[in-house]
């Protein structure tokens, strides 16, 4: 292919991507997939390597891309198969993230090949765990709802009714999880029809000249920017403030090693995993580390295997970064991994300070609730869960955004009118907090202020993290505040599951970002 030909090609493989997403979202049923857009949607190849991917959700991204390989090439596949599964410990983040996966078939001299697969992931805020909004103060995975294993939805073409069945029965509210589960096997056909036009109209030879040419691209462009990141090794350490369980100040170590263009990664020194929550499938680390490298990409490299293939890591077994079987994971996808971008940024930051941005405000905030409501005559389960944005940290050329989702989440906030709505709750404020970013020649950006009053009794849980250590600065910036969560105007820790009554009201404050150089 010539330099258009691969554009073109490039092209074409993420409009499947993006195509598969605008499915997914207008056939959902929940408020989390269709409103706040927690999900992802990509394609693979034959053998499980990344291939395109939409600008969905970096910690779901990476994570696949670093386990699909194993994963498909341990199923027996047929055409029109698609495999359901969520287990953190067989290519997942955890629970509520359910991944679909489907692979392409092509006749060639009378057999079927795989040419690749087409793969979505979605949280479901209802995956049967104990607590409304299967974000749980847990200490295993089993109380963290229903682990699928690697399991067949669909066989020739057709859904399994007893599989959906089985599934929809472990969660509250059944026909919501019936509805999301189709959505995503919807996008997954979607996403099937448009890879097998770009295969046909190719030939499966010239398609797959096309990935080899696309991935070596991608690397040498890959290469380029970590050669620019000079020879040496840079160590830093940050922490988690707790585990939700009374262990406190986690260390979270790095030490990344240059050499050449070929970056190790070594997270040596890391906590031991912990009986809380925060604990990370390798996966999951995985996907911060490629994050940070992919943002010192040029901003077009192809979101493909070959951006990452110069990158090695290591994370101890039984570590935070590489917890054993059976840790609880639930806030390892949504909080650790968000630390783990502070610290590779922070060791980075030693080498090329003038192209890394101080600390963002560390955490995704996570909100759970629910309960057994009774409205107009009619009993019903609800589950509701969100991410609340922050301050960005403040980098060498700008000041750091204010009121946004930053680094492994790109998702949006759930509009107030569809939270009002859908759930028994109001919406009494919501909006930046000033004064919360970091002082410095940049300033960080500022946090979010969102207050809610409960309508009917409700279990909250709450999954949060900066509300003891700060988001630091950077070239002598000053760090942002940390968070703090308030019920009635008493202060809450950063991770509790609480019961709420009609009238209380819950604030929550995220922490700003850090700023950067001296004033």
């Amino acid at each position: 292919m010539n330099a258009i030909e691969l554009s073109l090609f490039s092209s074409r493989m993420d409009a499947v991507c993006e195509e598969m997403g605008a499915v997914l979202r207008r056939a959902a049923f929940s408020p989390n997939i269709k409103d706040r857009l927690d999900f992802s949607c990509a394609v693979f190849d034959a053998q499980g390597a990344l291939c395109a991917q939409a600008a969905h959700i970096p910690v779901h991204i990476g994570s696949m891309a670093f386990a699909m390989g194993e994963l498909v090439n341990h199923i027996e596949w047929q055409a029109g198969d698609m495999v359901i599964v969520n287990d953190p410990f067989m290519g997942g983040t955890h629970l509520p993230d359910v991944t679909v996966i489907a692979p392409l078939f092509i006749p060639n001299s009378g057999n079927q090949q795989i040419v690749g697969f087409v793969v979505n992931r979605a949280h479901h805020a209802d995956i049967g765990a104990a607590t409304p909004g299967s974000m749980p103060i847990s200490t295993n995975l089993h109380e963290e709802g229903m682990v699928i294993p690697p399991t067949h939805l669909v066989r020739e073409g057709k859904v399994l009714s007893p599989v959906m069945k089985s599934l929809s029965r472990k969660t509250l509210n059944s026909q919501q999880t019936v509805g999301d589960f189709t959505a995503q096997i919807s996008a997954n056909r979607t996403g099937l029809q448009r890879l097998m036009d770009i295969v046909q109209s190719l030939g499966v030879s010239q398609y797959c000249n096309g990935l080899n040419e696309l991935n070596e691209y991608a690397e040498r462009l890959a290469q380029l920017a970590l050669d620019a990141i000079p020879d040496g090794q840079y160590c830093f350490k940050d922490c988690m403030d707790d585990d939700g369980l009374g262990n406190t100040n986690l260390p979270l170590c790095v030490c990344v090693t240059v050499k050449g263009h070929h970056i190790d990664v070594d997270f040596g020194g890391t906590a031991p995993q912990t009986p809380g929550n925060i604990n990370c499938p390798l996966s999951v680390a995985a996907a911060g580390v490629y994050y940070v490298f992919r943002c010192l990409m040029p901003s077009y490299t192809p979101n493909c295997d070959g951006a990452f293939r110069s990158i090695r890591l290591h994370a101890p077994e039984g570590s935070l970064l590489n917890a054993r079987f059976p840790a609880a994971v639930a806030a390892g996808n949504v909080e650790t991994s968000t630390r783990v971008v502070d610290v590779v940024m922070g060791a980075l930051a030693k080498a090329v300070v003038d192209r890394i941005p101080a600390a963002s405000h560390g955490s995704m905030n996570n909100l759970a609730m629910g309960a057994r409501a009774h409205v107009h005559g009619h009993d019903f389960q609800w589950d509701y869960y969100e991410t609340i944005g922050g301050g960005m940290g403040a980098g060498p050329a700008n000041h750091g955004l204010s009121a946004v989702q930053t680094h492994m989440t790109n998702t949006l906030n759930t509009p107030l009118e569809v939270i009002e709505m859908n759930y028994p709750l109001r919406l009494i404020q919501y909006r930046v907090r000033q004064g919360s970013g970091g002082r410095g020649k940049h300033t960080g950006g500022d946090g979010i202020v969102r207050e809610f009053e409960f309508l009917q009794a409700a279990t909250v849980t709450l999954l949060t993290e900066r509300r003891i250590n700060r988001p630091w600065g950077l070239a002598g910036g000053q760090p942002g505040a940390t968070g703090q969560n308030l019920l009635n105007g008493e202060l809450l820790p950063g991770k509790q599951s609480l019961q709420v009554k009609a009238g209380d009201r819950l604030i929550v404050k995220t922490p700003g970002g850090g700023g950067w150089g001296s004033n």
